[in-house]
């Protein structure tokens, strides 16, 4: 398990020297600043590997930027409007680029509209630590009274819409606003940021777009790009929707097991695989991230650890950001079946046997606190997630060992 950070460039409020005190052996990054639909050129490619080469006094840092994420699938890509097939040679242009820098592993995603969705980027936990939250009242409240999305209640329980309706009654113009801006962040460090009217517009033009269409749309982006990364020795990974059920009115692809196996079936090359993400699958009670990944283990390119806690039986349900060992998703279970999986490969002589992972968001706690760092990207949390994850991993390493003795 190869120890990786996100890093959202230069403007970062965790630096390089954080993450070398942080003991990290390697930078997840990408070019955030870049427009989607533009390429990624050799000359921006190479700048940010000498930013994450360096410290901040100028000396160098033994750091590498290991894994992209992400470079973007452009929302023409996934309607099959306007100029996708232009953005597609572009992805496979950056592709190459990358390619040429070294970089071997690509993390992406195809969720419509919304890269990832929450209500609060600072819910205040009982300990005083700060997380993100998907509050499922607060979102109806948005969808039904602050988007006016039409047939937005109709995509919730009579009792949603009900108390969303009472909520938001006692929202001030504050809240609503804030609110507003929560739900469309978007990813963080995008060069692009939605308003309220970019999202109806695109909601509109997805409005005659099914699940199975979409898929379809995926699938044919896959069997453009995925060959040249083959050809490549690029790895290619989906991260799942998150959360993962609809939204919107919007069709969901990649929030479950049978969504995956659709999408590595339909394209059956090892260069189309998966990025894990234990916080995003394990969103759904009816998902289990450990079972998951024993699944699709040999296309099982990049980690995401981190855990969430999730308030209700229903697959749409309220969650939180909770602490790394914590949560839905049995994370001891889970680093057990990774070094179960790396150790297979390592037999098999496989040259990807170590599978990069990051400690995924995190809770603000102590200095992270009034830091102003991405939401869900502190230091310290994350920091608390990396060494909680990494004490496991030495465990169990530990255990792999002492049973060939």
């Amino acid at each position: 398990m190869r120890q990786t950070w996100r890093w959202f460039g230069p403007k970062d409020r965790v630096s390089i020297d954080d993450m070398m005190q942080a003991g990290v052996e390697g930078v997840v990054s990408a070019l955030h600043h870049v427009p989607t639909g533009t390429v990624w050129t050799p000359e921006e490619i190479a700048q940010r590997q000498r930013e994450i080469a360096t410290r901040k006094d100028g000396r160098p840092s033994p750091l590498v930027w290991d894994v992209v994420e992400s470079l973007p699938v452009s929302e023409d890509i996934k309607k099959q409007k306007g100029d996708w097939k232009a953005h597609i040679e572009t992805w496979k242009t950056s592709m190459r680029h990358l390619s040429e820098a070294g970089l071997e592993t690509i993390c992406y995603n195809f969720m419509p509209v919304l890269d990832w969705t929450r209500t609060d980027l600072a819910w205040e936990r009982p300990s005083g630590a700060r997380c993100m939250r998907f509050d499922l009242i607060d979102f109806a409240a948005f969808d039904i009274h602050i988007l006016q999305r039409a047939g937005a209640a109709e995509s919730f329980p009579d009792a949603v819409v009900a108390e969303a309706a009472e909520r938001f009654a006692k929202m001030d113009d504050a809240r609503k606003e804030q609110l507003a801006g929560n739900v469309v962040f978007g990813l963080p460090g995008a060069a692009e940021k939605f308003s309220l009217a970019d999202v109806k517009l695109h909601l509109a033009e997805y409005d005659s777009i099914s699940e199975g269409q979409l898929q379809q749309h995926m699938i044919d982006f896959l069997s453009e790009v995925t060959p040249l990364a083959e050809d490549l020795g690029v790895r290619l990974c989906c991260h799942p929707d998150d959360p993962p059920f609809p939204l919107l009115g919007l069709p969901r692809i990649m929030s479950t097991e049978a969504h995956y196996r659709k999408i590595l079936d339909a394209v059956d090359l090892r260069a189309n695989g998966v990025t894990l993400c234990t916080g995003s699958l394990g969103a759904r009670p009816d998902n289990n991230p450990v079972e998951i990944f024993k699944a699709l283990a040999d296309r099982v390119h990049f980690l995401h650890l981190r855990n969430v806690s999730i308030e209700g039986t229903e697959v749409m349900n309220s969650l939180y950001e909770d602490e790394h060992l914590s949560g839905h998703t049995d994370m001891v279970a889970m680093v057990a079946a990774v070094v179960a999986e790396e150790r297979r490969r390592k037999g098999e002589g496989r040259a990807d046997w170590s599978i990069p992972f990051r400690p995924d968001h995190g809770q603000d706690i102590l200095d992270d606190i009034g830091r102003e760092a991405q939401p869900g990207y502190p230091a310290i949390g994350r920091l608390k997630g990396l060494a909680e994850l990494r004490g496991l991993y030495r465990a169990f390493e530990h255990e792999l060992v002492a049973g060939k003795a």
